[in-house]
């Protein structure tokens, strides 16, 4: 799959989740009861959130654990009841910039990076706007260079986590001096409608909020294992804008997933990841985004893929849900940690990702375990569920 040496790598990773922790059960529970007297959407709510794949995951809004009618999220609060776009922005500022730091902290400490050596700082994110940005705030709390580039890449929904690694692969091969810094921080279960339409009830099923980040930099032999990076590739699939839809209303965000986008990512995938798989043999190391249950199953299938290529995927959607951009990283750190810990030799691997367009991202990259030298702890696991 490789023709030339990659320049660039990640460097190391870090995660981070708030405290709050949502059961699946117990929150499918409470919803069917704030659901009352509508027996079928309680029905329906129950079925698709033990379906999804998600055991627990995580919010930055306390409320959510609440009764069902203290819960302003849920639909016993009504339109009147509930939390403001205004309200959730608010909510968003005060728990965004922490959670990314703690990400960022980790991705530095993992790469063994100082703050003053970054160079380009990229900061993600679609469930939450302010300004000065993410990307101000954490320059100023972590010290960076009053001239770091930034670059921040907002709204562009689940797959940006990839395309901000796929951006820094190409900054850090352009620029072998370059230390990227990226982080990603998703605030999902804010945007949960108190509604009793199956749309809604779909999206409030599987999301979280977790932050993540990583440091891209030259590829040189080092002492900790790594992720070289390969070759990057975006494809928009035709006649496909509508299957994933994110505006903002007058209470959050209001999201439209499509039943289809398995079938259709199914579909089209294979192809539009050929160039960079060329025919040959398939890698061993797959990060699939786990958008959900069915599209990392329905790739799986796809590609003949076994349950040990995909189990780091279903295992993050499993204690984590989907935390839009961020998770590919989480899928990443958790793939890393494994093979760190089982002492794997180099191999070849590609992440997916997928977002509104219906937009693929892609990134080849080259697991390479850590060179002679001090021998490493094996990372710090992922928070446990």
């Amino acid at each position: 799959m490789e023709r030339t040496a990659p320049t660039a790598a990640i460097l190391g990773i870090g995660t981070a989740v708030p405290d709050a922790r949502l059961d699946q059960e117990e929150t499918a529970r409470r919803l069917a009861e704030a659901l009352g007297d509508r027996s079928d959407a309680a029905r329906w709510a129950r079925r698709i959130f033990r379906q999804c794949g998600v055991q627990t995951r995580y919010t930055c809004e306390p409320n959510l654990l609440e009764a069902p009618s203290g819960c302003r999220y849920f639909p016993t609060a009504g339109r009147a009841g509930a939390p403001t776009t205004a309200e959730r922005m608010r909510t968003y500022k005060r728990n965004a910039v922490p959670l990314a730091l703690q990400a960022a902290g980790q991705a530095l400490a993992d790469s063994e990076t100082d703050a003053a050596d970054i160079t380009h700082l990229i900061t993600v994110s679609c469930t939450g706007q302010f300004l000065p940005g993410l990307d101000a705030a954490l320059a100023a709390e972590m010290g960076l260079a009053p001239d770091v580039i930034r670059i921040p890449l907002n709204f562009l929904g689940c797959a940006a986590g990839l395309k901000a690694a796929a951006l820094s692969r190409r900054i850090a091969a352009g620029a072998p001096a370059a230390k990227v810094l990226v982080v990603c921080v998703e605030l999902c279960t804010l945007h949960i409608q108190p509604s009793a339409e199956r749309e809604a009830l779909f999206a409030a099923s599987f999301f979280g909020d977790g932050a993540s980040a990583c440091v891209v930099g030259s590829a040189e032999p080092r002492t900790r294992s790594s992720f070289r990076l390969v070759e990057d590739r975006s494809v928009l699939l035709p006649d496909s804008a509508g299957e994933m839809v994110w505006e903002i209303g007058d209470y959050g965000y209001e999201l439209y997933l499509s039943p289809d986008i398995p079938k259709r990512i199914g579909r089209t995938v294979p192809a539009a990841a050929e160039p960079l798989l060329r025919g040959g043999k398939q890698p061993a190391l797959w990060a699939v985004h786990p958008g959900g249950r069915g599209i990392v199953e329905t790739l799986g299938d796809a590609f003949g893929l076994t349950a040990e290529q995909t189990r780091p995927s279903l295992d993050v959607l499993r204690r984590f849900g989907n935390m839009s951009s961020a998770t590919i990283l989480f899928v990443l750190s958790e793939m890393k940690r494994e093979l760190e810990a089982r002492g794997s030799g180099p191999d070849d691997g590609i992440a997916l990702a997928f977002g509104p367009g219906l937009t693929v991202e892609m990134l080849t990259f080259a697991y390479r375990p850590a060179a002679a030298g001090p021998k490493r702890q094996p990372a710090a696991s992922l928070r446990h569920a």
